[in-house]
């Protein structure tokens, strides 16, 4: 499902030295990748929640949100606790971290049995914790997050992953850090498959991918040419996308 990185760099040297408008180093290309990626990952939840105000339709393979929800549903995570206890610290006495890779957080889950955690703002947190009616409860939990990490109280106190509290997550992870790796050999630079990372985005994803980053490395190069065509075929895809 993933994308190769080895594929997108050769199709964006091909277009940006069609015409010798320039080359585009490994390490150029790298961070280039980088942001288009983000891009395109970032954009899936706009997308979702423009797609949410139109009626969708029942074909399989066809309907926006169904594609939008597969794209996303390679990140889609979900942990327990003794996960949590390893990679989730706790700091600053009850504040759970949350790690780098989180992108957004979707249900926490605590106690035993199984009770979802109501994600609420700082506000309300600590205006809940003092008063006896919207005070949490073993049934009803409650959390917030804030820079600090994510803090959670069941009535008899804060919930800590590892201490027998049985909690869980689910969460939609950051792509990882994509990277077109080489070795040189005779002043060049070639691929190195063994140490390379792919794009994690779904394979649909290839076009936009060389697009975005033809854009990017005509900015780089300075070439009005490079960037026009890039947004054009850009524009292209994202209009087909979306009728």
């Amino acid at each position: 499902m993933a994308v190769t990185i080895d594929t997108v760099y050769q199709r964006v040297l091909a277009l940006a030295n069609k015409e010798q408008r320039g080359y585009v180093t490994p390490q150029e290309f790298n961070l280039f990748a980088n942001q288009a990626q983000m891009e395109i990952f970032e954009q899936y939840f706009y997308d979702i929640n423009q797609f949410n105000k139109f009626p969708g339709n029942n074909q399989e393979y066809s309907d926006q949100l169904s594609i939008l929800y597969e794209k996303i549903g390679i990140f889609e995570m979900e942990q327990l606790d003794t996960w949590m206890a390893a990679n989730m610290p706790v700091n600053n006495v009850d504040f759970i971290e949350i790690p780098n890779d989180i992108y957004k957080i979707g249900t926490v889950t605590a106690n035993n049995p199984i009770a979802q955690v109501e994600l609420v703002s700082s506000k309300d947190f600590d205006a809940a914790i003092i008063s006896p009616l919207t005070a949490p409860t073993f049934d009803r939990p409650i959390g917030h997050l804030s820079n600090n990490g994510l803090r959670v109280h069941n009535g008899s106190g804060f919930v800590i992953p590892g201490n027998n509290q049985n909690m869980g997550i689910s969460y939609i992870r950051r792509p990882a850090i994509v990277q077109w790796a080489y070795v040189i050999v005779n002043d060049k630079a070639l691929y190195n498959d063994n140490i390379a990372v792919d794009f994690e985005l779904h394979q649909s994803e290839e076009t936009e991918l060389v697009y975005k980053i033809l854009k990017l490395a005509g900015i780089n190069l300075k070439a009005a040419e490079v960037v026009q065509v890039a947004q054009a075929l850009e524009q292209t895809q994202v209009q087909q996308e979306k009728q």
